[in-house]
């Protein structure tokens, strides 16, 4: 029986083409993502400034009692079950994919990896200091630090579709690679730098539920119900533990089997028998309702192949498009609603603004730029095939497109969650911020990060758009053709 691969390969397929169609449907979930996104930012903008912000405001606050009458429960805002609850199925994914290039992806050989991990220091180190530069002097300020080291891949990914062929696929792997490890410097910085005091109890018991999954993976444990369940309890523990809750979705991730023990060959002929058992009830014209022998047949297909593939996977492509498409448009929707008025476009001159608008614009692209630079003039790794150095340059300011882990630091750095006391501090010069309140200066680093990623969605495109077509033709999928 002939079979249509949805992807059309060349006579020696490269690791690109191997790769092209799942990656191809990855960025395109992450660019539909990016407008997304825009969208609703723009809505919470909008809504925050409009006759009705009083709704938008007390929409955020209504609190929600989770638990058990009596005995358990957590009583917290909507903002909050939104950045607590729903963003730790967003790092969840996050390590999902993390683990996923570890094991057998772009970062699974040094080779592979060292690249795009020089870059991705190089991206957090940089802003890091000019951040710091400009806001030494101030305590209060240096809470938001880590705010510039961000990349949101969603929007640098949407933002990388545009240029078309002028910039290849390997490009989008190569910016995503980095992103991943940008993510881990990210997550290792939440879990240490913002948590406040510590249930040592709490925290025990969520590893030793973690510690739980990872032995019920390693003598072949697959039920994906096991993992939600006891997903469900760590996140708790870690929550009531003082660490951020979102640190839970990436300690589960990191125990979900990624790879499969099965016999290729014994699966081969499997599939075929059950080919061969459901033709056999076929009618000639090919057209019919499905037997109870046909239904087995189906039945036992998927089964197998189930079986064949790993929860990692399966857990991935049914999770990604509810994050890309549903939690991060809510996260912007709930975070991004600023009140702008004179005042606080005034403070955009102020050492903390300026620091997150040129970490972010300027120290991005010089860290990532200098980093792989560095790691390809020790020869520690080479630039993917049909990637330039104007590629490099127009990738690294992409990066600078913080957005979403940006905002989602600043909540933990300036929020009302996070360390709002150090807020006693008179900030720095202009005297425009001399009183301002936390929620104040939570406001100010989101609009200084709105800002800046804006200037680097824009430089970005720029930069690629006018670059030459890239020589390196992207793997054409055919989708397959739909009878009635």
């Amino acid at each position: 029986m002939k079979s249509t691969s949805p992807i059309t390969p060349p006579n020696r397929p490269t690791p690109v083409d191997r790769i092209g169609f799942r990656f191809q449907r990855f960025t395109h979930i992450e660019g539909v993502s990016g407008i997304l996104l825009v969208g609703a930012t723009l809505l919470a903008l909008a809504w925050a400034n409009s006759p009705w912000a009083d709704a938008y405001f007390h929409l955020l606050n209504l609190h929600f009692n989770v638990g058990v009458p009596g005995g358990i429960t957590i009583d917290e805002p909507l903002e909050l079950w939104i950045n607590d609850a729903l963003m730790a199925i967003f790092f969840f994914v996050v390590g999902l994919e993390l683990k996923r290039e570890v094991a057998i992806g772009e970062l699974s050989s040094f080779r592979k990896a060292i690249l795009p991990a020089m870059a991705a220091i190089g991206g957090m180190v940089i802003p890091v200091l000019i951040f710091w530069g400009l806001n030494r002097g101030n305590p209060a300020a240096l809470e938001g630090w880590a705010i510039p080291m961000a990349t949101d891949i969603a929007f640098a990914i949407g933002v990388l579709a545009l240029a078309g062929k002028r910039a290849p696929l390997s490009l989008a792997v190569f910016l995503t690679a980095l992103a991943i490890v940008d993510d881990i410097g990210a997550i290792l910085i939440i879990a240490t730098v913002y948590t406040e005091a510590i249930d040592f109890r709490m925290l025990a018991a969520a590893l030793g539920i973690v510690l739980f999954l990872l032995l019920y993976a390693r003598m072949g444990g697959r039920s994906l119900i096991i993992y939600f369940i006891l997903g469900g309890v760590t996140w708790f523990a870690v929550f009531q533990s003082g660490i951020h809750a979102t640190i839970a979705g990436v300690l589960v991730a990191l125990t979900i089997p990624v790879r499969t023990k099965i016999d290729a060959r014994d699966f081969s002929d499997w599939m075929r028998k059950l080919l061969d058992w459901f033709d056999s009830e076929s009618e000639e014209n090919g057209k019919c309702v499905p037997t109870s022998v046909q239904r087995t047949a189906l039945f036992e297909m998927n089964r197998a192949i189930e079986h064949a593939d790993s929860p990692l996977h399966r857990l991935e492509h049914v999770l990604h498009p509810w994050v890309a498409f549903l939690i991060m448009p809510v996260f912007a929707l709930a975070n991004a609603g600023i009140t702008i008025n004179t005042k606080l476009l005034g403070a955009l001159m102020t050492p903390l603004a300026l620091g997150i608008i040129l970490g972010l614009v300027v120290g991005k692209p010089l860290g990532i730029f200098f980093a792989t630079w560095l790691g390809a003039k020790l020869k520690l790794g080479s630039l993917p095939k049909g990637v330039t150095w104007r590629h490099i340059l127009g990738a690294g300011v992409l990066a600078g497109m913080g957005f979403t882990m940006s905002i989602f630091i600043t909540t933990l750095a300036f929020g009302a969650g996070g360390h709002a006391e150090l807020f006693g501090f008179r900030l720095a010069s202009p005297a425009i911020l001399a009183t301002a309140s936390a929620e104040e200066i939570t406001d100010l680093a989101k609009l200084a990060i709105l800002v800046a990623s804006t200037m680097a969605g824009v430089a970005g495109y720029l930069i690629l758009r006018t670059a030459p077509e890239s020589a390196v033709e992207t793997p054409k999928v055919i989708l397959p053709a739909h009878k009635e």
